[in-house]
């Protein structure tokens, strides 16, 4: 009775079959309607095997039609790469030459060639780099220990007496020449503010006048000598500011110019004294094969240093020498302008004072020339 049930229910579950088939066949186009009759017809043919427990087995046909699926999926063309394939459709795989292969294997050999070249140039400047880091190094110690040793007096020292002294004196002209650069600055902030308060007392005596009709004339004169001072007070300032402008050049710009030209001898010459020692000790040392390499290459860098030195201590004396001619110069014009405008000025000739700047070829500003016009105020 229970196999009857069971051969009852699977015709119907065959009839369902047939009937999805032949809706799918309807549905589909002409292509996909034949793989479904095709498939559907294996499926329809199938039996469903029923044990003893009444527990339905695993169907070997089923198996291979999973089977053939899966080969159809693997064995299909890789839209990813393009392949050479000899051979029928879904067949072995020895006839397939993958030509990804090919030019992967051309791409991975020009972009290794490519990498060894960038890691053989950065090698190169690591090395080279590493290299001037090592003599860096060395010279600064050497340089260290030469300092160290005429700290305590224990080394000596390369002196040129003659450049010493110039080098000296052109210290100490510097500070004292900053020293009048200071005051010279105070003495023009003093006196524009002078003149600034001259200018406002001129404008309250004027305003004065207009609204005192008893004091008038007396706060006319008032007015108009203050505004004389003012205009001369002026002037004066435009010859103090050129005697200013003048020293700050000479003092920072072409006496430290030559100062670090100084600076850049005195370096090189704690440089040579330091490689000469090394000679020297080098050569007291034994006479073997590889003391003599030592003692060669430490003459050859003595030799450099010695040259150094030389060119720098010649360019010192140059420029010190052409320092002070252009010194003389500059002080004569600046020292005859300064004092023949404060003459002008506090002897109260204004004609005097106008012709001073017209000698030394300095030209006012107009008043409100430095402040900003009406567009670029924010």
């Amino acid at each position: 009775m229970f196999s009857l049930i069971c051969s009852q229910e699977l015709k119907n579950k065959k009839g369902n079959w047939k009937m999805m088939a032949i809706h799918d066949v309807h549905s589909d186009d002409h292509h996909k309607g034949a793989m479904a009759d095709g498939l559907m017809s294996k499926a329809a043919t199938m039996e469903i095997p029923i044990n003893s427990n009444g527990n339905t087995g695993t169907l070997a046909e089923d198996d291979g039609l999973e089977q053939d699926l899966q080969q159809v999926m693997v064995s299909g063309p890789n839209l990813n790469e393009t392949s050479i394939v000899s051979g029928g459709y879904g067949g072995t795989a020895e006839g397939i030459i993958p030509t990804g292969s090919i030019k992967g294997s051309s791409m991975h050999h020009s972009s290794s060639s490519s990498s060894m070249a960038a890691e053989e140039a950065t090698r190169g400047v690591a090395v080279e780099k590493l290299e001037t880091v090592k003599k860096w190094g060395l010279n600064t110690y050497k340089c260290t220990k030469q300092m160290i040793s005429e700290r305590f007096g224990r080394g000596s020292r390369t002196v040129d007496l003659e450049l010493e002294a110039q080098i000296e004196l052109l210290r100490d002209t510097k500070r004292k020449y900053e020293s009048v650069l200071r005051l010279a600055r105070a003495l023009t902030n003093h006196f524009y503010n002078m003149v600034q308060t001259q200018h406002a007392l001129g404008d309250t005596f004027a305003d004065l006048s207009q609204k005192s009709p008893e004091l008038r004339d007396e706060f006319g004169y008032n007015a108009e000598t203050q505004k004389l001072l003012c205009k001369n007070g002026e002037t004066l300032l435009g010859a103090i500011n050129y005697f200013v402008s003048s020293i700050n050049t000479l003092v920072n710009k072409t006496m430290e110019d030559t100062l670090m030209t100084i600076k850049m001898y005195e370096n090189a010459r704690l440089e040579f004294d330091a490689y000469r020692s090394d000679l020297e000790e080098l050569s007291l040392g034994p006479r073997d094969a590889a003391a003599v390499a030592r003692i060669d290459a430490a003459q050859q860098q003595y030799q450099v240093q010695k040259d150094k030195y030389e060119r720098l201590r010649s360019d010192v004396a140059i420029k010190l020498k052409f320092l002070e001619e252009n010194k003389v110069k500059v002080m004569h014009k600046q020292l005859l302008l300064f004092h023949n405008a404060i003459s002008a000025y506090f002897a109260g000739n204004q004609q005097q004072l106008e012709q001073t700047l017209k000698q030394f070829n300095i030209k006012l500003k107009p008043p409100g020339a430095d402040k900003p016009s009406w567009l670029e105020e924010p």
